[in-house]
């Protein structure tokens, strides 16, 4: 069976498409800083795709094969959330928004509070 035209219009459309997104999209590209710090942008990505077409009958003649007529589009959106920091205390995630993601904030804080409370139940039982 032939491939019908529409699968080159979505084929293309495709390939294009992902060659705009892959991962150092995602996860930028890391930059060191003077005190030897990394630094990467973590970005959001989203993308729409559509295809459409149709074969089409440009006389009342009876034709062995119509015309075809089709077109395809996309559009991809890129938003920097937030920044992964590589140091020498350990890694951070830093939000774009402070008021988001309290999740990864509470993850953040676990090992200083388990820490301070190790530490409290030791000096507890020190007397």
């Amino acid at each position: 069976m032939l491939e019908h035209p529409i699968e080159g219009v979505m084929t293309t459309a495709m390939e294009q498409l992902k060659e705009m997104v892959d991962v150092n999209t995602i996860i930028g590209d890391p930059v060191e800083t003077a005190d030897g710090s990394t630094i990467m942008t973590v970005s959001r990505v989203r993308f729409g795709f559509a295809a459409g077409g149709s074969d089409y009958q440009t006389t009342y003649e009876e034709v062995a094969e119509l015309p075809f007529g089709g077109g395809s589009g996309g559009g991809v959106s890129i938003t920097p959330v937030a920044f992964l920091i590589v140091g020498k205390d350990g890694i951070h995630l830093h939000h774009m928004n402070e008021g988001a993601h309290l999740l990864e904030k509470l993850m953040d804080m676990a090992p200083d509070t388990v820490s301070r409370i190790t530490d409290a139940f030791r000096q507890d039982q020190s007397y």
